[in-house]
C-alpha cells in the first residue's frame, strides 16, 4: 500500500479560532456544529489509524491576525510531543510593507516550510474570504511572497477559477518560490459552465512550473464525499498538472463533517488507480515529500 503524507490538514482548540468560537455563520462547508470544539492532535492521529499516512503538513487555521506567531507555537508544541505534524504552513499578512519582520518571528520552530494567505474571493458573499478580488495582482503582496525564497518557504494560494489568471500572473512574479494550489483550484459551480472556466483557470496556472496543485478539499462545496466527484477532479487535474505535480491533503477534519478519513482515502486511492503506481505514489507521496521538504526528516509512521 502506498503510504501516504497528508499535505493539508488541521489541529485546533475552539478558543483560538474567532471564526470558530464566534456565533455560526454560512460557510463555504456548510453547518459545521460537529466541528466547533477542540480538535487536538491526539484526535487527528487517531482519526489516521490504519491508513497508511506517514508524515502530515498542519495549514493554518485562521487565529487572530495578531496571534500568528502563538499559532505556530501551539502546532510546533504537538509535533514535538507527538511527532506529527512534520511540516508547519504559518499565516502572515502579505499587504504590510515588509513580511520579513513577521516571517523572521517564525524562523526559530523546526516545522516552518511556508505560509498561507488566503486570498479568494467570490459574488457570491458565502463563498468570499479576501476583501477584494485581485489581491493576487497587488504590488505590495506580489513583493512580499516573493521575499518567502529567502526562506526557502512555499506560498499557499487559494483563489477561485475567476481568479486564476491573476494567481498566474503572481507566480510568475515570484518564479523562486513555489505556490500551492489549495483545493485543486476550489471548483464550486459543476455547471458545464464552471467546470469549464474552472478548467481555462487550471490551465494558466499549470503553465507556470512553480505552482503545483492539491488534490484536497474536494468535497468542500458539495458537503459529501462523491468518489465520482474526487475521481473526475483528480483526474483532470493530474492531466493538467502532471503526477510530480500534484498532492493529497485531507482538509480535516472540515472533511470530518461528512466522511471518516478511511473513506476519504479510498476515494483518493480508487481516483488515482487508473493512472498506476507510479502516479499514485507520486500525488500521495512524493511530490508532498519534495515541496514541503520532508525527505531529510525522520518522520512518523502512523498506522502503516
Amino acid at each position: 500500500m502506498t503510504a501516504i503524507i497528508d499535505a493539508h490538514h488541521h489541529i485546533w482548540r475552539r478558543a483560538d479560532l474567532p471564526w470558530l468560537d464566534g456565533p455560526m455563520q454560512p460557510r463555504i462547508f456548510g453547518p459545521y456544529e460537529p466541528i466547533r470544539r477542540d480538535y487536538p492532535i491526539g484526535e487527528y492521529l487517531s482519526d489516521i489509524t490504519d491508513c497508511g499516512v506517514t508524515a502530515s503538513v498542519y495549514v493554518q487555521a485562521n487565529w487572530a491576525k495578531d496571534t500568528f506567531e502563538d499559532e505556530v507555537a501551539y502546532v510546533q508544541r504537538a509535533a514535538d510531543e507527538t511527532g506529527f505534524p512534520q511540516a508547519i504552513v504559518g499565516y502572515a499578512d502579505f499587504l504590510v510593507d515588509d513580511v520579513r519582520l513577521q516571517c523572521d518571528r517564525l524562523t526559530k520552530y523546526r516545522g516552518m516550510r511556508g505560509l498561507r494567505m488566503q486570498l479568494h474571493w467570490h459574488a457570491n458573499p458565502q463563498y468570499r474570504f479576501a476583501g477584494e478580488p485581485d489581491l493576487a495582482r497587488n504590488a505590495t503582496l506580489q513583493r512580499n511572497v516573493a521575499r518567502l525564497a529567502d526562506y526557502a518557504w512555499t506560498f499557499d494560494l487559494q483563489v477561485f477559477a475567476g481568479q486564476m489568471a491573476g494567481a498566474a500572473e503572481l507566480a510568475a512574479s515570484a518564479p523562486k518560490v513555489i505556490f500551492i494550489l489549495q483545493h485543486a483550484g476550489m471548483l464550486e459551480d459543476t455547471t458545464a459552465a464552471g467546470w469549464e472556466q474552472w478548467r481555462a483557470g487550471m490551465r494558466h496556472l499549470a503553465a507556470c512550473p512553480n505552482v503545483v496543485s492539491k488534490l484536497s478539499g474536494l468535497g468542500t462545496f458539495i458537503h459529501k464525499n462523491d468518489p465520482d466527484h474526487i475521481a473526475a477532479l483528480v483526474r483532470e487535474t493530474v492531466e493538467l498538472f502532471g503526477a510530480t505535480r500534484c498532492l493529497f491533503g485531507s482538509n480535516f477534519p472540515v472533511e470530518k463533517l461528512w466522511t471518516r478519513y478511511s473513506d476519504l482515502v479510498a476515494a483518493y486511492r480508487h481516483a488515482l488507480k487508473p493512472f498506476g503506481e507510479e502516479t499514485s505514489r507520486a500525488a500521495l507521496h512524493d511530490t508532498a515529500a519534495k515541496v514541503y521538504r520532508l525527505n531529510s526528516l525522520g518522520g512518523g509512521n502512523h498506522g502503516t
